[in-house]
């Protein structure tokens, strides 16, 4: 599934954004408060109204008031166009939320499609404040019968509901799609962290359980966790290893080793680079990399002399994932 389109209106800074032929790898450039940064922020905020909820995604950023462009009293609006598969038809999701009585609502919701090339197109979902229609079946026809359904509050979104319905797939498919994104704010101090042992598949968006994932390669899939090690052996001159060890408490010990010692040093006395670097591999070697992933300025910490291999790692990653960072450098 790959995004080709985005608006947003009146989202904090973005009073009304349109990007056209969004690609498999997409990067935005730019100095501090350009905006690069809200627009990585729509995505994790709409992944969060599909995890944690509408309202709890809008509390985490200032609540609704703060979300909505200042000056302005229209809704905020975001709009997806994608492809489920290159030639398939394409979709639109459109999403309106407004700020009720008792907080913030979903005033418009609907999803969007094209069958045939002349076809009109047509709604096979449409929602207003918690009640609508849907069509069932994996290929809705405009000529299908709609079904009415209403959602226990309008602040649930429909898609996030009825998308967990096996009778609904092409809401599912959307579903699962946003639920799935990946987006990093990864920091060198959190994957120094220590956490509580045991095997975990992806990295959190901090890193903060990196020696965990180092876990989970070492023992599900030791080849690429291999390939990973000599790609950053590659990057860093002389590292030879990285392991993750099972402490007396039953945490887990980070420890990498170079070559000019006998004994690996902990991940506490590594450089940031090193690790932010490692860190990043284990995102784009992902051996089940998410639909979409997202990087926020992965060129601070790193010395300058990496990133146009980092550049690299995300150009031969994005052949399997749509990827989508932002920085300050070109």
């Amino acid at each position: 599934m790959r995004i080709e389109y985005l608006r947003v209106q009146n989202y904090r800074a973005l009073r009304d954004l349109e990007l056209k032929g969004i690609t498999p790898l997409t990067v935005f450039l730019g100095p501090n408060g350009s905006g690069k940064s809200t627009i990585f922020d729509v995505f994790a905020f709409l992944s969060e109204c599909f995890t944690v909820g509408l309202r709890k995604a809008c509390d985490r950023r200032g609540r609704f008031r703060e979300l909505r462009t200042r000056g302005v009293d229209g809704e905020i609006i975001i709009e997806l166009k994608y492809r489920e598969k290159s030639k398939s038809p394409l979709i639109t999701y459109h999403l309106a939320i407004a700020e009720g009585n008792k907080g913030p609502e979903v005033a418009e919701e609907w999803l969007q499609w094209r069958r045939g090339e002349r076809g009109k197109p047509f709604k096979f979902l449409d929602f207003k404040q918690g009640e609508g229609q849907v069509i069932t079946g994996e290929m809705p026809d405009e000529k299908d019968d709609r079904i009415s359904e209403k959602l226990n509050s309008p602040e649930m979104l429909a898609v996030s509901t009825l998308g967990q319905f096996a009778k609904h797939p092409r809401v599912s498919a959307l579903r699962q799609f946003i639920t799935g994104w990946y987006l990093s704010y990864l920091t060198a101090d959190s994957t120094r962290s220590l956490p509580e042992a045991g095997p975990q598949e992806r990295l959190s968006p901090t890193g903060d359980n990196l020696p965990n994932v180092i876990q989970y390669l070492k023992e599900q899939h030791p080849e690429r966790l291999q390939q990973i090690l000599q790609t950053l052996s590659s990057r860093v001159p002389r590292l030879e290893r990285v392991d993750a060890e099972m402490m007396q408490d039953g945490r887990l010990l980070l420890q990498i080793k170079d070559a000019p010692f006998t004994q690996p040093i902990l991940a506490k006395f590594a450089s940031d680079g090193t690790l932010k670097m490692l860190a990043y591999l284990t995102v784009l070697s992902d051996p089940e990399p998410p639909l979409f992933c997202g990087i926020e300025e992965p060129e601070n910490h790193l010395h300058p002399r990496l990133l146009p291999e980092l550049a690299e790692e995300c150009l031969s990653a994005s052949a399997n994932t749509q990827l989508m960072v932002t920085t300050q450098k070109c």
